[in-house]
């Protein structure tokens, strides 16, 4: 079959089954993922079995530009504004759900997979880390549909989508130490200094510095074209977040982190802020969001899935378990109001978006090939489960806390 005959299967398919998500009330990327999972060569013999191998650059760019919108919901005087229980909140329910799916994976992993001396350090704890950094992010998209759908205003809904946007970070920068960590168990490396903790630092660091650059630069040019047409602005955000990206590959640091930091800089320090990402929003979004999920719906591999499904299961447990204590120990330490203590866990429950971005650019890694097919099963099959019921539990949960007009 012609590559340009797929690339329009998949975008028409995807847009259909994103329009009929919509109008059933659930969020559209349900939608694109259940188009990618009907696409899957397993389940349509017309597609061809190597399609995968071949969507490797549409996933980068497309995870170029989610990561830099990522980077550009910290703006600074909004988080100033925010106050302190949103950097709590934040801070604890990702890094909650990040404890809790280590502590208990390790714990059921032995009994339903095949154990062995060799194995911990291998598949384990390389699975256990992995899906650990996954589990931070929230996908606001559930809740968002639901505020807008029904109105809703108050001090939970602020609450749970200024903490979305935020534990986007702070999952990227869990998924960049995860992978280190893993590395070095699954090669074998041995523990010193320079492996352990100069590389990773190395690493962070210089997408750090990678990203800066970019943005300063970006910032300049963009000054120099404002007057320009949208479209001119367009080529030159693609220009500079491929770059990024392509530079942090070629150097060896944290590709994700680098654009994020660019998407930083751009949005505290470009005077056209407003308009670089209000453009990105009206012209690009739904066209990298409709290929990038329903290219990620057919990457599910249901052999692997249907061995990890109890896995996917006691994922969604314990990120669920993690994000509730998280949120509420977050919302005490900082006196927040009673209903945000009490119902804000429940809309930090929907995941998607990013963590599929990151599942995918892990297993691109050959160093991951041996438990990549694992890592994506189950995080798709788990965005799938908190899609379905995450506008449910944020409706309830909106509800109960009288944000949602009678």
């Amino acid at each position: 079959m012609q590559p340009i005959l797929i690339v329009g299967i998949i975008v028409i398919t995807g847009f259909l089954f994103g329009e009929l998500a919509e109008r059933i009330r659930l969020p559209k990327i349900t939608g694109y993922i259940l188009a990618g999972i009907l696409l899957n060569p397993d389940v349509v013999k017309f597609m061809p079995s190597d399609v995968i191998k071949h969507t490797a650059l549409v996933t980068n760019i497309s995870l170029s530009f989610i990561t830099f919108s990522v980077g550009g919901t910290l703006l600074y005087s909004r988080i100033k504004k925010l106050g302190k229980s949103i950097l709590y909140i934040t801070l604890f329910e990702a890094e909650s759900a990040f404890i809790c799916v280590i502590v208990g994976l390790l714990i059921v992993m032995p009994f339903f997979m095949h154990a062995t001396n060799s194995a911990w350090a291998t598949t384990f704890i390389p699975i256990s880390i992995l899906l650990a950094a996954l589990a931070s992010p929230t996908d606001p998209s559930a809740t968002l549909a639901i505020t807008h759908e029904y109105k809703a205003k108050g001090s939970v809904s602020s609450t749970i989508m200024a903490a979305a946007a935020f534990d986007d970070v702070l999952g990227i920068i869990n998924y960049s130490l995860a992978v280190v960590i893993a590395n070095t168990l699954i090669m074998h490396k041995a523990f010193n200094v320079e492996n352990s903790l100069l590389e990773p630092l190395r690493i962070i660091a210089g997408a750090l510095l990678l990203g800066s650059a970019f943005g300063v630069i970006f910032n300049k040019v963009s000054s120099l074209l404002s007057k320009k047409s949208d479209g001119v602005l367009i080529v030159l955000v693609l220009g500079f977040l491929t770059l990024c990206f392509g530079t942090a590959s070629l150097v060896q640091v944290d590709q994700l982190l680098s654009t994020m930091v660019m998407g930083i800089v751009v949005v505290n320090f470009n005077l056209h802020r407003d308009k670089v990402f209000a453009i990105l929003e009206r012209y690009t979004e739904e066209l990298i969001f409709v290929l990038f999920f329903t290219i990620s719906g057919m990457q599910l591999d249901f052999g692997v899935l249907a061995k990890s499904f109890i896995l996917v299961l006691f994922f969604v447990l314990f990120r669920t378990i993690g994000k509730v204590l998280g949120t509420r120990v977050g919302a005490w330490l900082s006196n927040a109001p009673p209903k945000v203590k009490k119902y804000a866990a429940g809309g930090l429950i929907p995941q998607g978006g990013i963590v599929i971005g990151l599942a995918l650019m892990m297993k691109q890694d050959p160093a991951f090939s041996a438990i990549s097919d694992i890592i994506i099963s189950v995080t798709i099959g788990s965005t799938v489960v908190h899609e379905l019921i995450g506008p449910i539990i944020a409706k309830t949960v909106l509800k109960k806390a009288g944000e949602i007009p009678e």
